[in-house]
């Protein structure tokens, strides 16, 4: 059974990366396709080479690694028909913010080696960093980052990577609203990545207010699993809360004068355990395969409508080095055998 029920994931999203190529025009786009997170937390996860494999097996083209994992990246040699965002870690950005030389010199020894023949098509300078107390740390380094890219001329975009907990106001979502922090973290640089129409990268769980508070937000509306319009906010209707998530920032955005800049969602997903009832295998997959099929609908949000955006289920495998409890559960599969921890599809 376990081998069916892979090959049907397999299937699966071979099938959609191959319709995500195409608009409703007939012309190819980048847009409106799936990746995986890959991290590395965990002490029994299977080789790189392993899930390079594992990955080509289920059609995988973009995948996001947290740092430049020097294992991962030779394994990723030869690969460049997988797109691969790589993190600059949150504990390097005191240093690299100091001078442009000091960034040259974590690209010549991360990113120059792996150029010729890994598809490194995002850097993200820190992860959920913004706001915080070394936030102001990621406007100096993604310019510099950015200068040396274009000076180069080489097709890597320059981004970071923010939670929602930039938004002091999310419901509804036309009262998006940035806190005080954030507008002087994060709104510099949205504005510099306006310049170039460089995506942001968003994290969106709805798992976690739905968590704090099950007596009062639906499942289905979490899950993408209801059609009836739970929220109407103005004109604007909405059936399920991550594109009410979504839709939040794009307000609050447009507040701070930052109109059009494209989102990608670089995590999201649904733990299978670690919390009751709140987070068993169905509810996890419920959640996996809808946010799959809502990004291949290319039908964008409420307030984005039809504009379609790449997401990133998180993640590949459960990693027992990560926090006891729901943080170990994220997984689409066990690291022992790579076997899918529930049928996907």
């Amino acid at each position: 059974m376990i081998y069916s029920s892979k090959k049907l994931f397999f299937f699966f999203l071979s099938y959609i990366m191959m319709i995500s190529n195409y608009n409703t025009s007939g012309f190819l786009t980048a847009t409106n396709s799936v990746g995986l997170n890959y991290g590395l937390l965990g002490d029994n996860l299977p080789s790189p080479a392993n899930v390079l494999n594992l990955y080509k097996s289920i059609g995988i083209t973009k995948i996001r690694i947290f740092d430049p994992n020097t294992e991962v990246l030779k394994a990723l040699r030869g690969h460049r028909n997988i797109e691969v965002t790589v993190g600059v870690r949150d504990q390097d950005l005191a240093a690299l913010a100091a001078s442009e030389e000091a960034v040259k010199g974590w690209f010549v020894t991360n990113i120059e080696p792996y150029l010729a023949d890994v598809n490194i098509s995002f850097i993200t300078v820190g992860n959920e960093v913004i706001p915080g107390p070394i936030g102001p740390q990621v406007l100096p380094v993604m310019q510099s980052l950015t200068n040396l890219v274009k000076s180069r001329n080489l097709p890597i975009s320059i981004s970071t990577v923010v939670a929602m907990s930039n938004l002091e106001k999310s419901y509804p979502p036309s009262t998006g609203k940035f806190t005080s922090q954030a507008r002087e973290q994060l709104v510099p640089v949205l504005k510099l990545l306006s310049q170039t129409s460089t995506p942001i990268l968003v994290n969106i769980y709805p798992y976690f207010p739905y968590a704090s508070d099950p007596s009062n937000i639906r499942l289905d509306y979490a899950t993408f699993n209801t059609e009836a319009i739970v929220v109407q906010d103005g004109p604007l209707g909405y059936s399920n809360m991550f594109d009410a998530i979504f839709d939040a920032f794009v307000w609050a955005m447009e507040k701070e004068g930052v109109k059009g800049l494209p989102m990608v969602v670089s995590e999201t997903g649904w733990p299978s355990a670690g919390n009751g009832n709140l987070t068993t295998p169905d509810i996890a997959a419920t959640y996996n395969r809808n946010f799959v099929k809502h990004i291949v609908s290319g039908k964008g949000t409420p307030k984005r409508p039809n504009k379609g955006f790449d997401g990133f289920l998180f993640a590949t495998f459960n990693e027992n080095q990560k926090p006891a409890g729901t943080e170990q559960n994220f997984g689409l599969y066990n690291p022992t055998g790579m076997k899918p921890i529930y049928k996907l599809f």
